[in-house]
């Protein structure tokens, strides 16, 4: 879990609450954990009647939301009130909705606790409001996590439900997945449902109870013929074959073209290191670990058989000796004969 996040649910847990809080960014998980907790614990149920609004961006406008944060609670020590999806609100991105929020700020209401769920960008800290909020109000830029953070975050999330998951288990459940951090929580909650008294989340029941969901693109897969992974390039083959209206085969076998033709020329040049390549190649130094992992895995007989593959691949699709076969078998072909 995210320090920021952290931070914030203990200070929570411990009934210590801060009068605004803007919770943005990418990864909306962490934004949805918080206002849930407040709107969850804050006030008792008695409470929640007079003292707790819940409204969404695209319905009102700021001053609407902050005539509600200046009311004072009924009958309770503190009132609650929650915007969500509040990237939506009208007039946040205007001059006279920003000074309204910029005013409050400065001076919120010590009885109100003022949630702002902006989901799936941060306000750009370069204006007056990004600053001031990031100055005045408890805030977190929920990013999103990187492949390799994803098993610790399933793994701790299966710690705090006290369920058993072995690493390889929470390895494979974040392949099928990837890093939409809501979907892998719902996919661990639907295994652990059918779990009995004692039992662990294996690699054999996430295998038999999860679904790939995770989108995949051109450049994993390039990846993957890179490290000659199997399992996973016959994963991405599958997601590719239902889903060729968002991944046209023609494009992967050029991009792929592409890759082992500067591969071949990569292959054949006195200086291989990672400058060498980058002068030789003309590409950037992102990409040029790419080429040096390759040169690794592929020897130069195969480079030039890889070529020839990937010309008829291009061939068949374009409907030249492609017989009876479909897309997704021409490239699900191409892909096993690219590796071995």
């Amino acid at each position: 879990m995210e320090a920021s996040v952290k931070k914030i649910l203990d200070k929570l847990k411990a009934r210590k609450f801060d009068p605004v809080y803007f919770l943005q960014g990418e990864e909306s998980y962490f934004i949805d954990y918080i206002s849930d907790y407040i709107e969850q614990h804050v006030l008792s149920d008695a409470e929640k009647s007079f003292n707790q609004v819940v409204v969404y961006g695209k319905d009102v406008a700021m001053a609407t939301v902050l005539t509600h944060a200046r009311r004072f609670p009924m009958m309770a020590e503190r009132q609650v009130v929650i915007v969500k999806e509040a990237q939506e609100i009208q007039d946040l991105g205007r001059e006279a909705g920003a000074k309204l929020l910029l005013d409050y700020l400065k001076q919120p209401v010590p009885s109100t606790v003022l949630v702002f769920c902006h989901k799936h960008k941060q306000l750009d800290k370069r204006k007056e409001l990004g600053k001031t909020i990031e100055k005045l109000a408890t805030t977190i830029s929920g990013k999103k996590l990187y492949d390799n953070q994803l098993p610790e975050f399933i793994s701790e999330y299966a710690r705090e439900r006290e369920i058993s998951m072995d690493a390889q288990a929470a390895f494979t459940l974040c392949q099928l997945v990837g890093n939409d951090l809501n979907r892998l929580a719902n996919e661990f909650d639907k295994v652990s449902l059918l779990l009995k008294p004692g039992e662990s989340i294996t690699v054999e029941r996430v295998l038999s109870h999860v679904g790939v969901s995770k989108e995949y693109n051109i450049f994993e897969l390039q990846k993957s013929i890179i490290q000659r992974d199997g399992l996973t390039a016959a994963r991405i083959v599958n997601y590719f074959e239902q889903n060729t209206k968002r991944n046209p085969i023609i494009p992967v076998v050029a991009f792929l073209y592409s890759f082992f033709s500067k591969l071949l020329v990569a292959a054949q040049t006195t200086d291989k290191s990672e400058k060498g390549l980058i002068s030789s190649l003309k590409i950037s130094p992102y990409a040029v670990r790419d080429y040096s992992l390759a040169l690794q895995h592929y020897q130069l007989w195969k480079i030039a058989d890889n070529i020839m593959h990937l010309k008829t691949a291009d061939l068949q699709l374009k409907g030249v000796d492609a017989g009876s076969v479909d897309e997704g078998q021409i490239l699900r072909e191409l892909v096993y004969k690219l590796m071995n």
